[in-house]
């Protein structure tokens, strides 16, 4: 009989993650047996809960908020995206026991983009809200696609200050202050990447930050999306998207990290969008 593969997503709090719904139907579509759970760990648990986790056999991990800057000093050895990060999404145990990291949330949100919606980011004047983890990502995610410019804005300001400088192109990417967003003009391309809607929090956004012709995309899906799609909406984007698609497309890149085996995103996104309609 097949041995049961054993993989799981970690953070806190994780009881609303699809990702045990996307990776099972993942196996399913090659006859794997796979047990993926969600692992609920608080930031003092994390060491010790993910070392417990391979120790026993476990072959990958998932790792979302708040864990992604601590999970990645619990890798042997990080990938490009992680070591450009200083985070990661997902840990992997390699032949031998050592552990490997990665991050895959930037190019999951470019090939959502890219690949499923149709979007051309090139040439693009993109606003990304939020400079955390998620922020970073889309960030350097985005001037890879070939995103003209990028304006960061963090209810911090600070955090947007350390991005920017951290990328060093201040030709493509800078930092504006939150109180500046009735005044910093227009952009066709706007990234919600802060944590309100996951919070439960209310996201106060002008209307005349779009274009008509902008694509609002945000980083979370579901209800937590849902007043950043409907400012969207109300405000003329063209387009507006929650990040469904971004999760499934990195629980993808996961899997075929862990098991060598490509699944096909169409299906899986299909089905749960159909649970989980977008605003």
């Amino acid at each position: 009989m097949t041995q049961i593969a054993r993989c799981g997503v970690v953070g806190h709090p994780i009881a609303h993650s699809l990702s045990p719904d996307i990776h099972h139907a993942f196996a399913a579509q090659f006859g794997r047996r796979l047990e993926y759970q969600r692992i609920d760990l608080a930031p003092e648990q994390l060491e010790a809960g993910v070392r417990a986790f391979f120790a026993a056999g476990g072959t990958g991990l998932n790792i979302t908020l708040p864990h992604k800057s601590a999970a990645a000093h619990l890798a042997t050895n990080l990938g490009p995206w992680a070591q450009r990060l200083g985070a990661v999404n997902m840990l992997t145990r390699e032949a031998g026991g050592s552990i490997s990291g990665e991050n895959v949330d930037g190019a999951a949100l470019v090939h959502d983009l890219t690949e499923r919606y149709r979007v051309d980011l090139r040439g693009h004047d993109a606003l990304v809200l939020g400079a955390g983890g998620a922020g970073r990502a889309a960030v350097w995610a985005l001037l890879d696609a070939g995103t003209r410019q990028i304006t960061v804005v963090n209810r911090h300001p600070a955090g947007a200050d350390a991005l920017v400088d951290a990328i060093g192109m201040p030709g493509r990417v800078h930092s504006r202050y939150w109180k500046d967003l009735a005044n910093i003009g227009v952009f066709d391309l706007i990234i919600n990447a802060t944590s309100t809607g996951v919070l439960g929090e209310h996201l106060e956004l002008p209307f005349k930050l779009v274009t008509p012709r902008a694509t609002c995309y945000d980083l979370s899906y579901g209800r937590a999306a849902s007043d950043f799609i409907g400012w969207a909406h109300a405000s003329g984007a063209r387009y507006a998207f929650d990040g469904l698609g971004m999760l499934i497309e990195g629980g993808a890149m996961a899997y075929a990290r862990w098991f060598g085996e490509t699944p096909d995103t169409e299906p899986v996104f299909a089905a749960l969008r159909a649970q989980q309609p977008q605003a």
